[in-house]
């Protein structure tokens, strides 16, 4: 049974997706190291450094399945080391002598930081995926929703009416700078590390820069410049982008939380049959899978803290900095993975509620529109006239009791200079939305123009 969230029957697919585990378990990791080590035999005896043969035989054997588990645990509560029993696992597995040349030159720390750049490029590519498609959700909802007004809210008060397509462009405009951020930090972050002890290359001899780069190609994997054993930039510029990530996804969640509420009423998540929403009572359809995606990411900016922490290095290679990145790194991912899943199951079928949003524009009878009234005003009365006098309609109204209409037509002021038909243009909230529509528009031109998106 499993005793974490991550490896719980009941409770792993709400902490993770199957698909990321299957880049981090295990068997992944370990076949990363073995890729790693296959490479390395074939490219040193590429460049004469160890017997053809042999070469042959380590990367025919460094598959999963041809290495003896048992005899890997065996030796691995001997040595009390991660990786050294896998490469005795994997010398065992080899015919002949073939074994003596396997992980030669290179240290634990050029396998397991090459092994888990190789799982972290594995795991952007499917969170590049799943960002892409959320994008397309954003992008539909956009369009459709162009001209569906709502009211737009500042400091959590109704302030004035936007529309949901404009709501949701701005999150599409998010996650396009996200997948150019991926795309930027590419690059940079997945190089592999191949440079010996100290990242001298001493163990190497006078072809090392040639086989360094020669490995890392054959992994599919950028060279350094240098050696980055202390040098943990690149994972925390991984942390950070995927942070950035995160927090953008937990805004979106929160948002969509808030307008979930009984009193907005204005969107709701799908909901299937037999879906049960809470255990007592029987009427309520909870939104459990947007609920689910703000509790793993606000669980997730944990981890994200602790990323400055690996940057400190002391010396040349660090241990006690060095080995937090194995827990913090995957679990970035696995939790992103279904923040990630749960938004883009909520957004591909999201239920918006016109009728609802049309109710909450008069929630305020009329006084959310006091900034289009002002400014009709103004080119009659003056601006700072006619804020005056508006404010002290609107508050005498609200004090009052009565419509902002009714407001309006008791202040002689207003009631002179703007008619009755005038006014009832002005309250009208649906059509007082800005340049939403066409701010939509050309939002969702120049994110198609940027080719991350389909």
């Amino acid at each position: 049974m499993g005793t974490s969230v991550f490896d719980s029957i009941l409770l792993k697919n709400s902490w993770s997706t199957e698909e990321m585990r299957n880049v981090f378990n295990d068997e992944a990791r370990i076949q990363r190291w073995l890729d790693v080590e296959a490479a390395l035999a074939l490219v040193q005896a590429d460049l004469g450094m160890i017997p053809a043969e042999a070469a042959k035989e380590i990367a025919a054997k460094s598959q999963f399945d041809q290495i003896d588990m048992d005899y890997v645990l065996h030796h691995l509560a001997i040595t009390k080391h991660p990786l050294v029993p896998v490469v005795r696992g994997l010398e065992h597995a080899c015919e002949g002598d073939a074994g003596e040349y396997v992980h030669f030159g290179v240290t634990t720390q050029d396998i397991i930081d090459t092994g888990l750049i190789l799982q972290m490029k594995d795991a952007t590519a499917i969170l590049r995926r799943d960002l892409e498609e959320m994008a397309g959700y954003l992008l539909n909802l956009s369009v459709e929703h162009r001209n569906t007004p709502m009211m737009g809210r500042t400091l959590s008060l109704q302030a004035i009416p936007v529309t949901f397509g404009f709501k949701t462009a701005i999150w599409l405009s998010e996650i396009d700078r996200h997948l150019q951020r991926l795309d930027e930090m590419d690059a940079r972050v997945f190089v592999g590390s191949i440079v010996g002890a100290v990242g001298t290359k001493a163990s190497f001899g006078p072809k090392a820069d040639a086989m360094e780069k020669a490995v890392n190609e054959r992994l599919g994997l950028g060279t350094p410049n240098i050696s980055w054993q202390p040098a943990r930039d690149r994972m925390y510029e991984f942390g950070a982008v995927m942070g950035g990530i995160n927090a953008t996804l937990n805004k979106i969640g929160n948002q969509l939380l808030l307008l979930t509420h009984n009193e907005f009423d204005e969107i709701a998540e799908p909901f299937g049959e037999g879906q049960v929403g809470s255990s007592t009572m029987p009427h309520k359809r909870n939104p459990a899978v947007t609920e689910n995606s703000v509790t793993v990411s606000n669980t997730l900016k944990s981890n994200i803290n602790m990323m400055s922490d690996i940057t400190k290095h002391e010396h040349e290679r660090d241990g006690a900095i060095w080995k937090m990145e194995w827990k913090i790194i995957p679990e970035i991912c696995l939790m992103l993975s279904v923040v990630t899943a749960n938004l883009n199951f909520v957004l591909g079928g999201l239920e918006v509620k016109k009728t609802s949003m049309l109710a909450n524009l008069d929630l305020l009878k009329g006084y959310a529109l006091a900034e289009r009234v002002m400014f009709a005003l103004a080119d009659k009365l003056g601006k700072q006239t006619a804020h005056e006098e508006v404010y002290h309609a609107a508050m005498k109204g609200i004090e009052g009791g009565i419509t902002f209409k009714e407001a309006l037509a008791a202040n002689k002021a207003i009631s002179g200079a703007l008619t009755e038909a005038e006014l009832d243009t002005l309250l009208d909230a649906t059509t007082y939305v800005g340049d939403s529509p066409n701010i939509v528009d050309q939002l969702v031109s120049d994110v198609k123009a940027g080719g991350r998106i389909a």
